[in-house]
């Protein structure tokens, strides 16, 4: 393993990065009394969410290893669980303390420029992204210098799939069920805005952006680009045997030119600061995909020698930043079906509601066959390589740091808006603001629409591993055997099922939310008229314990099922279960999360175009924004998870099924 430094250097450049942003962020100036009273109250808020989110996650996290040394007999298999749990915790909390260090900073910079602000948030953004693609590399890499088998690091993803199951739940709980009661209340029954000081949800709707958007999502990617890593590689010595080990060490010298890549994007982003926001983003970006191609050209011919793995690398990159043309035109302000959608609204919210859903079940149909296109195209470039499949899902990872750490700015932004209305300094930041914020909701939106592809082809890899493990291809299976059909219709249903307790959490939280809202507005009226300050802390605490209590189920459903079918129906069996999962959340994850993005920028339309504060038409956009909510930032989100995290524990049991 002579390679191994590389990897090793790209990870450490990547925290070394890390470092030097966040340091560069924290000596930049805070604003003034007011503003850093308010990001006082959305620090303290995140950090008694964090503090008893992570506690209940390392619960379950130490209840697991019992049944790993049961069953593997083996302390490696354990403390590869335990590092991947625990560094996926890692990078999202580094990613989320700089954000909320970033927040109160970036509204202060809007006073003097929105380039500055731009900057400052964007560099808070790149701090979650290269945490992710920095730990990740260096915690696989480690992992497989020391034990020199991929297949006992298996566990390394598991564990990071499992906390970031939990962590996209928790989060996405807690923040939908603020935003909705923030909404509902404040500006459909008391006709003030989302940020309004008055408004005693509004500062749980602010952290639920950091714990939600930031922890949840860096969770997310860390999992998925970590998974990537390790089926990878176990593939890469099932079918390039021949190469040894240059097949081992491929995706990690990959992967660090991927992190090189970022770094260099981020630089030209922070150097080109005088440009225009939108404008220096995408040079960024597009710096960032030319020197990942560079990395590529050099990885592959220089390990595997053979270019046409090279084409199946770029068709993955290329196919992941396409997905951003669907993006924009299904969810983009101005794009044909916001635009109905907003005008279908002056019908009332039922025609709102109608006209999202009919474009929602068409949206995932695009990225669908965008992954589609990608899978045979690599597969035939390389000759009919099952590794080219393997390739096309590296080079869908290659651009995660930028990715995330555009998304990350998304909320830093939203944050810098909300507390600039509520120290009252809006007026003077106002415009720099808004137009931050807009470019946040876009990036964000194109965030989860990369994650949702990018998790389908990893899930194809992962399966395809599962199924190289079990030997599917030296069997005859017919699919009219009674044990495949039913695996394969539980597969299919679990998403369903998955699904329902997420979005159902959500909406027990939110009721209990718009409860607590009501309950201090009608008992302090002086609130209203802003003499009195509301609790925003029970707000928190509220959504905090509820948001934790209803993340338990769907979570343990995506372990449970697995080892349920794997045991009682077997191996086979199971394979038909992950792949009628996979089918079903492929295509429902894009349905949630197209469909809450668009609800929300109708809203956002209705707002922009012409303000009707109080009228029917902005209360039916508001109503379909809070349906979509829990669509685009709870169950979308987390069944990219779920269906990674399903196969991973389908590859965890492959000793024990082969037992069997």
């Amino acid at each position: 393993m002579d390679l191994i430094w590389i990897p090793l250097a790209g990870g450490t450049l990547a925290m070394f990065a890390v470092a030097l942003l966040a340091w560069s962020i924290d000596k930049e100036p805070t604003g003034t009394p007011q503003m850093l009273e308010i990001a006082g109250y959305i620090q303290e808020g995140v950090k008694a969410f964090i503090k008893r989110q992570y506690g209940t996650i390392t619960i379950f996290t130490a209840l697991m290893i019992i049944p790993l040394v049961i069953f593997f007999k083996d302390i490696r298999v354990v403390l590869a669980f335990i590092f991947g749990a625990s560094l996926s915790l890692l990078a999202a909390y580094v990613g989320l303390r700089v954000a909320v260090k970033a927040n109160v900073r970036t509204a202060n910079a809007a006073g003097i420029s929105s380039t500055k602000a731009f900057t400052l948030a964007f560099k808070g953004g790149a701090v979650m992204g290269l945490s992710v693609v920095g730990l990740s590399l260096l915690g696989v890499t480690l992992l497989i210098w020391l034990y020199q088998d991929p297949n006992l690091i298996i566990a390394f993803g598991f564990g990071a799939s499992l906390t970031a199951l939990f962590a996209q739940l928790g989060g996405g709980i807690f923040t939908k069920a603020a935003d909705m009661a923030a909404d509902l209340v404040g500006k459909i029954e008391n006709r003030i805005r989302e940020d309004d000081p008055r408004n005693p949800a509004v500062i749980a709707d602010q952290v639920g952006d950091n714990v939600g958007d930031c922890a949840g999502r860096g969770s997310d990617l860390f999992e998925s680009i970590s998974d990537d890593y390790i089926t990878s590689m176990i593939l890469g010595t099932i079918l390039l045997s021949q190469l040894g080990v240059n097949a081992l060490m491929f995706p990690l010298v990959l992967g660090a030119s991927g992190v090189l890549a970022t770094i260099l994007g981020v630089l030209v982003i922070i150097v080109l600061r005088k440009t225009k926001p939108i404008m220096s983003f995408n040079i960024g970006l597009f710096t960032t995909t030319i020197f990942c191609i560079l990395g590529a050209f050099l990885s592959v011919t220089a390990l595997l020698h053979d270019v046409t793995v090279f084409y199946a690398v770029v068709s993955g990159l290329v196919a992941s930043l396409a997905v951003c043309l669907v993006v924009q035109y299904y969810t983009g302000v101005n794009g044909g079906p916001v635009r109905r959608m907003a005008e279908s609204s002056e019908r009332g919210a039922a025609i709102n509601i109608i006209t999202g859903l009919s474009y929602a079940f068409q949206s995932p149909f695009l990225p669908f066959l965008v992954v589609l296109a990608v899978i045979l195209f690599s597969y035939f470039i390389t000759n009919g390589s099952l590794y080219g499949i393997v390739a096309a899902n590296l080079g869908t990872d290659l651009a995660i740091g930028i990715i995330m750490s555009s998304d990350t700015f998304g909320p830093i932004t939203d944050n810098a808006a909300g507390i600039a209305e509520m120290s009252g300094v809006r007026v003077q930041n106002g415009g720099a603001l808004e137009e931050l914020d807009a470019m946040g909701n876009t990036t964000k939106a194109y965030t989860k629409a990369f994650a949702t592809a990018s998790a389908t082809v990893s899930t194809i890899v992962i399966f395809t591993t599962y199924g190289e493990i079990v030997q599917f291809q030296s069997i005859s299976l017919s699919l009219l055997s009674p044990v495949i059909l039913i695996g394969l219709l539980l597969g299919a249903a679990f998403p369903f099922l998955f699904s329902s307790l997420a979005i159902g959490a959500t909406g027990k939280n939110a009721y209990r939310m718009v409860d607590e809202v009501r309950r201090q507005l009608r008992e302090n009226p002086a609130i209203i008229q802003g003499k009195a300050k509301p609790d925003y802390a029970r707000c928190v605490d509220i959504g905090t314990r509820k948001a934790l209590v209803g993340m338990i189920a769907p979570g343990m459903l995506a372990v449970v099922a697995p080892i349920a079918v794997g045991l009682l129906l077997g191996k086979y069996a199971l394979g038909a279960m992950l792949l009628g999962g996979l089918a079903t959340s492929a295509l429902l994850s894009p349905f949630f999360t197209f469909s809450g993005g668009m609800w929300d920028n109708a809203k956002k339309y209705v707002e922009r175009q012409f303000w009707m504060k109080g009228t029917p038409t902005h209360t039916a956009a508001v109503i379909g924004d809070t349906v979509g909510d829990p669509l685009k930032d709870v169950a979308g989100p987390s069944l990219n998870i779920f269906m990674k995290l399903t196969n991973m524990t389908a590859l965890l049991m492959t000793p024990i099924l082969l037992l069997l």
